[in-house]
């Protein structure tokens, strides 16, 4: 009997080792498949790449083109659109990509280098972003237009409104108001810009500054993310009255600072001794990142830290941002652990098969794209943008938004780079 017992024992713990064996092997299996993957849902990165961007460009045609009766405006959408179709044309070079960007951003610009449409007096961060877009046309195509214009849009930040701590005010009618989407649209713009023209090492410093007023006055350490907007005077209705920050975190702000630090690094001098706080500070906010992906689909929330919230959605332009700044990170060495370029591959996967939809005509359509968020005044439906979990909702899902399609066809580019085991491919314009 005691026999039998000890076999039945046995069988049954043999049984027992084999089980976990085979869990841990499928999950070993699954982080393989993951980091190994060649290509996704049937094409390699940067096909996806190209298909999203002739798919909207088809879509688009002239209409983000300038014209007496047209609706077409100088913006930040449509600079940071074309902006990663010139990423595109230099990693699979197609004069396509050009000429569109040409005609939807060169029609805008005179030859003096003025800007239709575009006002200075406003003093919106968003209107610098599309002088990213100049700056790459001038590098192409040698016209001096392009550079005029830039400079122009350079010489708005000399008289940029700014907190009594020198944070730079997101617009005028936005009053000691910072918000993490004009971090993306000033500073790398702004060094950028000062490394073409030789600017000193001050301008460096302040880049450095406006990140440290971000992450000192929006960051939250329990959550390892940051807060979409800070008031200075503590006066906004969305605002803490202690702190000035807004309450929720809203995963588009948040992908906006994260490129923003990794793109401003392309340019930051390596002499620069604020270099080494931004590669910390970018390595802190991508940890704060990966915190927060959803483990399942690999995508992130429109707010980020409350997936379980009735109402929250899983999130296609944010999703897109985090995979370009992780995927870029780990490429430049700046995110050098294994689990940032695990998160990337996921991110990706996660969106191009459970959120980009194939259509007809060889459309595609990038589905759950949050359209626009804000803070202060009402929305179009007349909901008050108070920063609350409830306002963030509250906002029109849309397909096909360029501040997702943008970031998608960037975050091909760095994927392609990763599947292809390529590090460090991008121009360093300190050497």
């Amino acid at each position: 009997m005691n026999q039998q017992l000890m076999k039945s024992f046995l069988i049954l713990r043999r049984a027992v080792v084999l089980v976990l064996a085979g869990v841990l092997c499928c999950s070993c299996k699954s982080t393989a498949e993951v980091t190994e993957a060649k290509s996704f849902d049937g094409a390699s990165p940067l096909e996806w790449a190209g298909r999203l961007a002739q798919s909207e460009m088809t879509h688009l045609g002239d209409t983000l083109a300038w014209s007496t009766n047209g609706h077409a405006k100088w913006d930040y959408t449509a600079g940071l659109f074309t902006l990663s179709l010139l990423k595109l044309n230099d990693a699979k070079s197609d004069p396509k990509y050009v000429s569109f960007t040409t005609n939807a951003i060169g029609s805008f610009v005179n030859e003096d280098g003025s800007i239709k449409g575009y006002k200075r007096e406003e003093f919106q961060l968003d209107a610098l972003n599309p002088g990213k877009t100049a700056q790459v046309l001038w590098k192409i195509t040698g016209e001096e237009r392009y550079r005029f214009a830039a400079l122009r849009l350079r010489a708005q930040l000399d008289d940029q409104p700014r907190t009594e701590s020198g944070g730079f005010w997101h617009k005028l009618k936005y009053t000691q108001q910072m918000w993490l989407d004009g971090s993306y649209m000033a500073l790398p713009f702004l060094a950028r810009i000062a490394v073409d023209s030789h600017e000193p090492q001050s301008t460096f410093n302040d880049i450095a500054h406006q990140f440290e007023l971000f992450d000192e006055h929006t960051y939250d350490i329990k959550s390892g993310l940051n807060y979409h907007g800070w008031d200075s005077a503590r006066k906004q209705s969305w605002a803490n009255p202690d702190t000035g920050a807004s309450s929720n975190f809203w995963g588009r702000a948040e992908g906006w600072y994260a490129m923003a630090l990794v793109d401003t690094l392309d340019y930051f001098p390596k002499n620069n001794t604020n270099r080494a706080s931004l590669v910390k500070l970018l390595q802190k906010t991508c940890n704060g990142i990966i915190r927060h992906q959803d483990a399942e689909s690999g995508l992130w929330w429109q707010v980020m830290d409350k997936p379980e919230e009735k109402g929250n959605y899983k999130e296609a332009t944010a999703s897109a941002m985090f995979v370009y700044t992780l995927a870029k990170g780990y490429n430049l060495n700046y995110l050098n652990t294994p689990e940032f370029k695990i998160a990337a591959l996921k991110g990706y996967q996660g969106i191009i098969h459970q959120l980009v939809k194939e259509e007809p005509k060889g459309k595609w359509n990038l589905t759950q794209c949050c359209q626009v968020a804000g803070l202060s005044t009402t929305n179009a439906a007349g909901h008050s943008r108070d920063g609350s979990f409830a306002y963030y909702i509250s906002e029109p899902v849309v397909e096909n938004d360029l501040k997702g399609l943008g970031p998608l066809i960037l975050a091909g580019i760095e994927i392609q780079n990763i599947v292809d085991g390529k590090k460090q491919l991008h121009i360093d314009l300190n050497k």
